[in-house]
Parts: structure tokens; sequence; C-alpha cells
């Protein structure tokens, strides 16, 4: 639901959920006046917003053309995927090996009290809580530069990452992949940890994998913007 006061992060978050789900089409012209009327804001942060979406490479602006929602290839974003999986790998290795004993304890406590949102299908909380766990490993590597670059690749699959919890049963498949990880790092377990957060990712992007469909202005194309 849009609402009076949205903020660009907000902004940034609706559109692209409806870009990656189908609501906008690959091709599809993103008229900065309409979204502003239907966002109750100015056209400056509606700018803004378009301007992220465009780093992430959901939306393609051209001089004097205006933006309008790109097309993303299942290529691209497998080749995405590929470079998430193998940085929350190296996370997840070095978590294993360099986390203090208070991170890891925080780490448990928050992935076994997240269970509670599982039982009660609470996707959007634990959408956030999934953020957070991650977020966590990136930090528990205590490597600034890699920490970056795994936050700034997150970003650029944030909404495909979101769409996977609309699909039945993906919160408690969630909940267990995180399990394994959150096993292997208690135990200083640097080989397991590493390979059940590369697990983790790539069964992420099978999931996302069912908002691809065939962009209709390139034949024998595969991109992203239709659900099926």
């Amino acid at each position: 639901m849009i609402r009076s006061g949205t903020t660009v992060d907000q902004m940034v978050r609706a559109i692209g959920d409806r870009i990656v789900t189908g609501f906008l089409r690959p091709g599809e012209k993103l008229d900065e006046a309409s979204l502003a009327a239907r966002f109750d804001v100015s056209r400056t942060p509606v700018r803004e917003a378009l301007g992220r979406l465009s780093a992430m490479g959901l939306v393609e602006r051209r001089p004097n053309r205006g933006a309008t929602v790109a097309v993303v290839t299942q290529e691209h974003l497998a080749s995405m995927f590929e470079s998430m999986a193998e940085l929350e790998a190296i996370c997840a290795r070095f978590s294993a090996e360099r986390m203090t004993t208070a991170e890891r304890r925080a780490l448990e406590i928050e992935h076994q009290a997240s269970a509670r949102l599982v039982q009660l299908g609470a996707e959007e909380d634990y959408e956030y809580f999934n953020t957070e766990f991650h977020t966590r490993l990136y930090r528990g590597a205590h490597s600034k530069h890699i920490y970056e670059l795994t936050v700034m690749t997150r970003s650029r699959l944030a909404p495909f990452r979101r769409a996977q919890f609309m699909l039945p049963g993906r919160l408690a498949k969630s909940w267990q992949e995180h399990d394994v990880i959150v096993t292997a790092i208690m135990r200083g377990d640097v080989a397991a940890a590493g390979q059940a957060a590369k697990d983790h990712v790539s069964i992420v992007s099978e999931a996302s994998a069912v908002f691809a469909a065939v962009d209709p202005k390139k034949p024998g194309t595969d991109s992203i913007g239709m659900s099926t």
C-alpha cells in the first residue's frame, strides 16, 4: 500500500518488488509524474528512487527517453547470484574462524528466536530478520573490504531475495538452511560454514528463478519481469 510520507527506501522497495513480480513489465515506461502522484511525493524523491533502481540494474535510464523497466536476463541474474554465493561463503568461513564468543552467541540466539516467525508465517518480519542474519555473517567476517563488496552485491539482488518468501514453505526451508550455517559457525567448522552458506544462496537463486519469464519484445530471451 502506498501512503503519504513514503520514503525513498520504501519507493525503491515498492517499485523493485513490482518489477520482479511482473506488475511492471520489461520495457514499460516509468513516468515520474505518475509515480509521484501514486506515492504522494514530489518528483525529486521519485527521481532518486529510479536512480537507485538503475544502479541495481532494474531500471534503464536513457537521455531524453526517461526511465523504463530494464530487461534482466536469466544469465545476468544467475551471474549475480553466483557472485553472491561466493561472497557469502567467504563471510561464513571467516565468521566461523573470526567471530567472537559474544558474536556467535548473539547469532545463535537470534536464529533460534526466528523460528517463532516461521511458525506464525510472518513473512515481513522474517524477511527483516533474514537481512539482519546475513548482515551478522558479513560483520562477523571482520573484513571491511569483504563486507562492503557483499553488502553492495546484496543490495542489487534485494528484490529477488525478497521474492523467494512468496513461495509456499520457503520460510521454513530458509530457517533450516540458516540452521546448518549457524551450527557450523558455532563448531568453528570453516569448511562446513562456507559450503552451507554457498548452498543457501544457490537455493535462493533457484527460488528466485520462478519469477523469470520470456521478454515478449525479444523472443527466445529469458528475462525477469513476469510471475509464472
